[in-house]
């Protein structure tokens, strides 16, 4: 059997990560860079002069035109944080490199720090990484099923469980077959409407897309898609080489869940669990890259408030 080059590919090792980011200044300096890429400019009136006041963790950055004050973190993700920043971006390494992800449990360990700061941080993070991947829209030809979270508690069995939280997952592929990019979202329900709208949120009019037969996904038409779909009955995945990439995103979805995390609150946190299973899925081709990408992707997102998280489920009525 031929060795997956995206499975074995180098990516960045921990001796490579230390060397990189191992002291508070490096840190400092590869953040201001992804913030400021072309030197720093001021929030409020965008002027570049200005002079730095404070000294050791505590540096201010203040404008000489308009004197408005900020410091490197504030504005962005870790924005009012505690911790020095080697910590977050140890932080970041670890969670970017897992496949499978990683427990907030798993990091406590790992950074020594408190659960309850590594818990607050990881959906932070996790938040970041599903915000910045609802901006792409999926093109082409697309694989789509339904899924669900949970289910494992006694109740009544099949869709109508009220312990099931529903779930759509699609998968772009190139013309040779190749998987591209994934999405996977909570759904109030497996309804036309709601597919609609999560097609229109989500696809770009003209995907060609396919499906299982599910009634409700003919609801993609309304989005400007085109939609084929094939019976799959009592067949096995190996038989339905069709779907080869929307199986195997679950399955790994489904790893991930079960080694991970065991369970999450499924119906209050989905968003953010399944934006970061899709953000690290759609960067598996350049594992060298990634952590450099997230750092910039977290040093110019919003701050994440701790009262909005498991407040901001993307769920599509």
């Amino acid at each position: 059997m031929p060795m997956n080059q995206v499975q074995f590919q180098h990516g960045m090792s921990l001796p490579d990560f230390f060397s990189r980011y191992g002291t508070e200044v490096q840190c400092a300096a590869a953040l201001a860079a992804h913030r400021w890429p072309h030197g720093f400019r001021c929030a409020r009136c965008e002027a570049p002069e200005h002079y730095v006041v404070g000294h050791g963790a505590r540096k201010l950055f203040q404008c000489r035109g308009c004197r408005h004050q900020t410091s490197l973190t504030a504005g962005t993700l870790i924005d009012s944080t505690n911790l020095p920043l080697r910590t977050w971006f140890l932080a970041i390494y670890l969670i970017s490199e897992a496949k499978t992800g990683l427990s907030a449990l798993a990091l406590k360990r790992h950074l020594g720090t408190s659960y309850r700061t590594d818990w607050l941080d990881h959906q932070k993070l996790m938040a970041t990484m599903s915000e910045r991947d609802s901006q792409t829209p999926l093109e082409g030809m697309v694989q789509l099923d339904d899924a669900y979270l949970g289910g494992e508690r006694p109740g009544v069995g099949g869709r109508g469980s009220p312990n099931k939280v529903p779930i759509v997952a699609a998968v772009s592929t190139s013309d040779d077959g190749r998987s591209l990019f994934v999405k996977i979202n909570q759904l109030s329900g497996f309804t036309s409407q709601a597919i609609t709208d999560w097609a229109r949120r989500n696809l770009l009019p003209g995907c060609d897309v396919r499906s299982d037969g599910l009634n409700c996904f003919a609801g993609v038409i309304d989005a400007g898609c085109a939609h084929s779909y094939v019976v799959v009955g009592d067949r096995k995945p190996r038989e339905l080489p069709q779907f080869k990439w929307i199986n195997t995103v679950l399955g790994n979805l489904k790893t991930m869940i079960n080694e991970a995390h065991k369970a999450f609150k499924f119906r209050k946190y989905a968003s953010q669990y399944l934006g970061a299973f899709c953000y690290r899925f759609n960067r598996r081709f350049d594992l060298q890259q990634l952590i450099s990408e997230l750092i910039g992707h977290g040093a110019s997102a919003r701050p994440v408030r701790e009262r909005f998280i498991g407040g901001q489920a993307e769920v599509h009525d």
